[in-house]
Order: C-alpha cells, then structure tokens, then sequence
C-alpha cells in the first residue's frame, strides 16, 4: 500500500509539471518540433530540467545508495544493445509524437483536463 501511495503522488507531480510547462498542449509540442515554421524553444528548458536531475541522481546520488528508499532494490535495464526492434520502436514513438504533439506522458496528464484541442 506504501509504495502504490508513493508511486500515485510521484504521478501526480508528474502530471502537474508536466502540464505546467506546457507539455499537455499539442500545438505547443507541434512548435518545438517545426524547426522551420513556428519555432518555439521553450520546452528546450523542460528537457533541460529533466536532463539536469537525471545527472544528478544517476551520477551523485544513486552511486551512494545500496538502495532505493522505497523498494527492495534498483530495477536497472540490463540490456544495453541498440538493435532494429529498439530504433523500429523509437522511430514510431517519435512519428506518432510529432504527428499528434502528445507522448505518452503528457497524453495522460491531458487526459485529467479533458483537452480536445489538437
């Protein structure tokens, strides 16, 4: 019950954030990926903020925990090879992002708002 309390609560901050920064709005999306039309650099920022705490964790502080706080131990990937299935599944992931202007992150936390607009 702990752990699905603190998965919910790390969710819902997810979601607020991502909302916050814009990342539920497709055109907003669709403008950072149009390098040649209507170019908007903001979500650069998101990325940025995002890239900036995974160094943090993954090269300051997780080195020093024998564990997570909340779990039993680290779930790391063990599978490191870049082969066709992984770039197949990029590449859609990607297409489908540019087309729509939603990840599946953002596309969950647009969900809460009942956003129509594409």
């Amino acid at each position: 019950m702990k752990k699905m309390i603190i998965s919910y609560t790390a969710g819902i901050f997810f979601a607020v954030g991502l909302s916050y920064n814009g990342m539920t709005q497709p055109a907003k999306v669709i403008n950072f990926l149009d390098l040649f039309g209507n170019w908007d650099p903001s979500l650069i920022f998101v990325m940025a903020g995002a890239i900036a705490t995974t160094i943090i964790a993954f090269q300051l502080i997780m080195p020093r925990l024998d564990k997570p706080f909340f779990a039993s131990d680290f779930n790391l990937p063990t599978n490191v090879k870049i082969d066709f299935p992984m770039v197949l599944g990029a590449a859609i992931f990607g297409t489908g992002w540019g087309l729509s202007g939603f990840c599946p992150g953002p596309g969950i936390a647009s969900l809460s708002t009942f956003n129509q607009e594409v």
